[in-house]
């Protein structure tokens, strides 16, 4: 005989799904993790200061020098447009600049790649997967059978390309390369970050692409990645971070604020940022990192480093403010943005590789990545040596 229970028709509201508790990480083994084994990192040959830049591009509204010069950029590696027969620089057309993301592109990830693989003692017939991130133009076939082709990789390689998704992107496909290393252990994985923004570049005296030129360098990182396989954490006699977790923090009322679109006005490609995106990724940026950590039961103090992407000025300070890190915290992430601008996907890897060399690392200690771009998005990774 069955008991009647009461039922209540009443339904209590749900949590927004951005609220609910952050999931743990999965259980993984130690040596399941992926393994960051080295980087490497190329720029073109030409550098110029910002007032160089100023002179060879004849920039004379006191506005825009401002920005130039306030921008706490000295030097960036870029690949301008010839000068023309008065002596001022012409403006591309959109088949040039393409052209110029595609020759700029493979040169710098060619190099970034071999820089890499020096670093591990790999050599390129170790390398079984391959991803390619970009956001300064569109290819078909993409940045990864191009440099199979001119790298001599194995036909064989499996291979990604991730276009267009900004400076937030290197994270984003780190994350998908550590998956797939995860599930081919023992397998070199590569991502490169190939960015030649000088191939985005617009010249057409507004404040809006005036903002872009002042800030983005061209330069490319290469990054190796092996989960399981050997029983050793060092390559050679460094050691090498175990990546433990990912999050994301996507802000959609935002998604306008950073965007790479056409200009009507112009007839041509330009690249926007909001005056406002400092303060949106800063006011995000603290919940993004306490759901990283949280999922792994560790408070901010128990990181020490920290590779922030160098998106300019503005936006190191309000993530510095945001989160309470020191100058010394940020000094790589600063120091990056000085001696290169922002070099969009690829910039957090050019801090890493500066923190590689100051070699101050200790093996226990934990290490945070972070990056923001278009979306608006904030990404995250949480490393342990």
């Amino acid at each position: 005989m069955g008991v009647d229970v009461p039922v209540s028709t009443a339904t209590a509201p749900l949590p927004h799904p951005g609220l609910l508790r952050a999931a743990p990480p999965p259980a993984l083994g130690t040596h399941d993790m992926a393994r960051v084994l080295a980087v490497g990192t190329a720029v073109p040959p030409t550098g110029y200061t910002q007032r160089e830049l100023l002179d060879i591009l004849d920039v004379r509204d006191p506005r825009i020098r401002s920005v130039y010069l306030n921008s706490a950029i000295e030097r960036r590696f870029l690949t301008l447009p010839e000068a023309g027969p008065d002596g001022t620089r012409v403006m591309e057309t959109t088949g040039q600049l393409l052209a110029k993301h595609k020759q700029q592109g493979v040169a710098m990830g060619v190099r970034a790649v071999h820089e890499c693989l020096k670093q591990t003692g790999a050599d390129l017939s170790d390398v079984r997967y391959l991803c390619c991130v970009t956001s300064t133009g569109f290819l078909t076939p993409g940045f990864s059978a191009l440099l199979i082709r001119e790298l001599g990789l194995d036909r064989h390689v499996s291979r990604a390309d991730v276009v267009g998704m900004g400076c937030n992107a290197g994270l984003n496909s780190l994350n998908v390369v550590a998956g797939w290393a995860r599930s081919n252990p023992g397998e070199l994985a590569v991502m490169v970050c190939i960015e030649a923004c000088s191939a985005a570049y617009v010249f057409d005296g507004t404040m809006r692409t005036s903002v872009v030129n002042s800030l983005f360098g061209d330069g490319s990182a290469a990054v190796a990645l092996v989960a399981g396989g050997r029983d050793d954490d060092t390559v050679p006699h460094r050691t090498t971070p175990r990546i433990v977790d990912f999050t994301s923090c996507i802000i959609p009322e935002a998604v306008d604020a950073m965007r790479y679109d056409w200009d009507t006005a112009q007839n041509g490609f330009s690249f926007y940022l909001d005056p406002d995106i400092p303060y949106v990724v800063g006011a995000h940026a603290r919940a993004t990192v306490d759901r990283l950590l949280g999922r792994s039961g560790l408070r901010q103090d128990d990181v020490a480093h920290w590779l922030v992407h160098s998106g300019g000025k503005k936006v190191i300070d309000a993530v510095g403010v945001n989160l309470g890190l020191t100058r010394y915290d940020l000094r790589h992430t600063i120091s990056v943005l000085r001696d290169y601008g922002n070099l969009s996907s690829g910039s957090f890897l050019f801090s890493y590789e500066r923190l590689l060399r100051e070699a101050t690392v200790r093996p226990g200690e934990y290490g945070v990545f972070m990056t923001m771009g278009p979306g608006s998005t904030i990404e995250t990774a949480l490393v342990r040596w």
